[in-house]
């Protein structure tokens, strides 16, 4: 069976991303990076929002800027399936499935045929999630920055949390596990 985990970086102030023209997270460290390459190459799997997918879709083409980490991230991403909601793409890229109809059955389904953890991306799917009971984990990783505002890593109601762990990751941040309370 699998678990849904919802794990971003954010601020000190529980943002994701700055405000529109304003301040936004720095790209991570070598050393985070690997972190989250090595995190990505455990997974089952992605279920992602449409913005925060089309975002992704930047690891699904060779690029010549990148370096040795960045090209071992877009492998660990590549071959990691990945389901998006949407309702309004039509099409998604290589190793993905589109979800457009009740969410909830589909992600109940998966979370029943699937081993492992299933990361869940973006704040506003997994508010969804959350309303509905399916998030069996959150990680927040924090980093050592103020944005001020922004999108907020709670895009919805916040949920009665219970810490279970908490560790330095290399770098600049502390990732900090919470389950439902």
């Amino acid at each position: 069976m699998a678990r849904l985990v919802f794990g971003m970086m954010q601020s000190l102030d529980g943002y994701v991303a700055g405000p529109p023209g304003g301040p936004e997270l720095p790209a991570p460290g070598p050393a985070l990076h690997r972190h989250f390459n090595d995190h990505v190459r455990g997974l089952a799997g992605c279920l992602y929002g449409r913005r925060l997918y089309e975002m992704m879709r930047y690891w699904d083409e060779e690029r010549p800027e990148w370096d040795a980490i960045a090209r071992d991230y877009a492998e660990a991403w590549r071959a990691r399936p990945k389901w998006v909601v949407s309702g309004s793409l039509t099409s998604v890229g290589p190793n993905a499935t589109l979800i457009s109809q009740d969410v909830e059955a589909f992600v109940r389904r998966l979370k029943a045929e699937v081993d492992g953890d299933i990361d869940v991306a973006g704040p506003e799917l997994a508010a969804s999630l959350t309303e509905l009971g399916l998030i069996d984990e959150y990680h927040l990783y924090l980093r050592p920055f103020v944005l001020g505002g922004g999108k907020p890593y709670f895009a919805g109601a916040r949920p009665p949390l219970r810490l279970v762990a908490s560790d330095l990751v290399p770098e600049d941040a502390v990732r900090l596990a919470f389950v439902p309370a």
